[in-house]
């Protein structure tokens, strides 16, 4: 019966074209990305970027090389979108996307995880076998089909991010609200829609629904009865997300995942008019079928963990940001803070109370005070300065308070511990961060 589930022959109009509306999609991330400021803000202005921990050595190329990376990554895709050298097209602009994920943080967005892993898939799932400049130039990969698994691996990546996005709002902040109103708060200005958006009522309606969306859409786009309803509701929702929250191509790359949840036979009716049909539901067993199982298995086994780790790492992850990314939990909080960095030479005993705004962007002094990487990273950043300059420093950060969901500000980090000389725990809880409120005095 899994064989027959996962192996089956059917026709590939839904890979096609969603092939076709990726390539289009990440070339407008990469391009617009450029064109707005964004590289430049992000990439360029910056003295060092807050790289994820363990990947310094991913730093951005010097000058200008920023702006001709995110065009190499706009062209690839273009390529990837008319299936040309598809298979270099894809894995590079898989490893380039990754690289620039990995190299920066202060502009984190989830979305920017999922084109990975989207991207990731891609690499491995024949999506130039029609309607390619590939498959025209070698007949021999020319295909109307694919194996049912190719479907539902992208199926399967959804209901993990949807089902856990529903789960993580299931708390305080959410249920209540208090969230929703603190996200609108930015959005007043807005016009129309503006003072709307300041309504506690459509705060309950987003709420709710933010819930009841993450949660359903999946299995109703996956029930016939249900599907249109699902596809009409996806076009409000994500619509409205795009205009409120700005988030790039996030909206239109979730509408372009409803391809996988209609017959084969609609979409090329809708697409490929003229694409011969696949209509012989074939069962065909790849040989690679064991490899096939522990590579997908180990992958997706990865994908379940990593939204629930920080269960098991101690206090709150609201509070200490430990297993927050890479798990799904999205516009669930709003986080403010301050603090200043005292250094200490370990000769002398001079102490130097560090201006942050001769180190980081505005962007990044928005960063520095709410979470705790990030004052770690500035710590080490710190250290190596004066060290290349012959001084042995210690770092402290003082007065260090923040604010989680416009809740009252709390002492965040213990100014008594030298962050310039602790380690980072990438596993665990970093105990120089303070207990979340209520659950222990400190």
């Amino acid at each position: 019966m899994l064989n027959r589930f996962l192996f089956s022959k059917i026709d590939n109009s839904q890979l096609i074209i969603f092939r076709v509306f990726f390539g289009i999609l990440v070339s407008l991330e990469c391009y617009g990305a450029i064109l707005t400021g964004w590289v430049r803000r992000t990439l360029i202005e910056p003295k060092f970027t807050f790289n994820f921990i363990g990947f310094d050595w991913l730093q951005p190329l010097p000058g200008f090389g920023m702006y001709y990376y995110f065009f190499a990554m706009g062209t690839l895709g273009v390529l990837i979108s008319l299936g040309y050298k598809y298979r270099f097209a894809i894995i590079s602009f898989t490893v380039m996307w990754t690289c620039v994920y990995l190299m920066q943080k202060t502009s984190y967005n989830n979305h920017y995880y999922l084109l990975v892993l989207i991207s990731l898939i891609m690499c491995f799932l024949p999506a130039h076998r029609s309607y390619s400049i590939d498959a025209k130039r070698n007949p021999h990969l020319q295909s109307n089909s694919m194996l049912t698994y190719v479907r539902w691996a992208i199926i399967f990546q959804l209901i993990i991010v949807y089902t856990y996005a529903s789960i993580a709002k299931l708390y305080g902040d959410w249920l209540d609200f208090g969230i929703v109103r603190v996200l609108m708060l930015n959005k007043a200005s807005y016009p129309i829609i503006g003072g709307l958006l300041q309504e506690p009522f459509l705060h309950k309606i987003i709420g709710i629904s933010g819930i009841l969306f993450d949660l359903l859409i999946v299995p109703a786009l996956l029930w016939k009865p249900t599907r249109k309803i699902a596809f009409f509701a996806s076009i409000f929702f994500h619509l409205f997300n795009s205009i409120v929250f700005q988030i790039g191509i996030f909206p239109y790359l979730a509408l372009a995942f409803t391809v996988f949840f209609f017959e084969p036979e609609t979409i090329r009716k809708i697409f490929f008019k003229k694409k011969k049909p696949y209509l012989l539901q074939k069962l065909e067993v790849p040989k690679y079928k064991n490899i096939l199982f522990i590579l997908g298995g180990l992958y997706f086994l990865v994908q379940l963990a990593l939204p629930v780790r920080h269960h098991f790492i101690k206090d709150d992850v609201l509070w200490t940001e430990e297993g927050h990314r890479l798990s799904w939990r999205m516009m669930l909080r709003s986080r403010s803070g301050s603090l200043k960095f005292k250094v200490v030479n370990k000769e002398t005993g001079e102490k130097t109370t560090i201006k942050n705004e001769d180190y980081l962007t505005k962007k990044q002094l928005r960063r520095i005070g709410g979470y705790p990487d990030f004052i770690w990273q500035f710590a080490q950043r710190l250290k190596k300065e004066y060290a290349a300059k012959g001084e042995q420093i210690e770092v402290y950060a003082v007065n260090s308070r923040v604010s989680i969901n416009g809740k009252p500000y709390r002492p965040f980090i213990d100014p008594k511990v030298d962050l310039a000389h602790v380690k980072w725990n990438y596993f665990w809880h970093n105990e120089w961060i303070y207990p979340s409120p209520g659950s222990e005095k400190h």
